[in-house]
């Protein structure tokens, strides 16, 4: 067994408390290419007239209903990808008592999907939808089965999706939690992202614990910051610890 993957079993086994930050990485594993990525970003603008950096935001869910939704059923709800190998080794680690938190950047609820159950889903999830007049809750199935924008049917309000859209603040409530289980953490892990990652770089500041370690397969400048780092995807790391 590559000596790697030994340290990483036996700083796992010593830990007390650990959390996984998963990024993009995680959800490419399953397939997913995130609307950002330039080669689908292209193609959306081609489609759309408009970037996804665009589109996504609560500006064009206000002022142009009709083709936010369009863009978000066709690009989001009907690409929702399966969970990950990856989710269902957090799970398994989860239970043996080596994993007490995950935080995601994912909005599809891979992870919990998957089996994990101490999730914290930094940008929400699209599980979870809302009529922002009168509060009433809907679902994926709700929002899919609508003919062009879904109304709310007890006011008629247009329901919002409870995901962050781009340029939106996380809710405090979820990055107090957040920053709490990261300084708890003897061992912090990154799998899928980077120690510079735009999601997870303000948090990573507060992990004060034994060791950092970053598993994602494309080296980056900040690697060497990591007490360990395995290039690789997550899922064909994990899969190798036994659990």
């Amino acid at each position: 067994m590559d000596s790697k993957i030994v340290y990483l079993r036996e700083i796992l086994g010593r830990s007390n408390y650990t959390v996984a930050l998963c990024g993009s990485g995680m959800m490419e594993e399953s397939g997913f290419i995130g609307i950002k990525k330039p080669e689908r970003a292209y193609e959306i603008e081609c489609v759309y007239g408009a970037s996804p950096e665009e589109i996504f935001t609560s500006a064009y869910y206000n002022t142009r209903p009709a083709k936010f939704f369009e863009f978000y059923k066709k690009e989001i709800l009907e690409k929702i990808p399966e969970p990950s190998p990856s989710s269902h080794i957090m799970a398994a680690m989860e239970r043996a008592g080596h994993l007490q938190c995950i935080i995601t950047s994912n909005i599809f609820e891979q992870e919990k999907r998957g089996g994990c159950e101490n999730v914290i889903d930094l940008h929400g999830t699209i599980y979870m939808n809302r009529c922002p007049h009168c509060g009433e809750y809907y679902s994926v199935e709700d929002i899919m089965g609508e003919k062009g924008v879904p109304h709310c049917r007890i006011c008629n309000s247009v329901i919002r999706p409870l995901v962050s859209l781009f340029g939106e603040m996380v809710d405090s409530r979820i990055m107090t939690r957040t920053t709490e289980e990261i300084g708890k953490a003897e061992v912090l892990l990154l799998l899928g992202t980077t120690l510079n990652s735009d999601v997870f770089s303000h948090y990573i500041r507060y992990f004060s614990g034994k060791h950092l370690i970053m598993i994602h397969k494309a080296e980056h400048y900040m690697d060497s910051k990591a007490d360990l780092i395995i290039i690789d995807e997550p899922g064909n790391v994990l899969c190798q610890l036994g659990y």
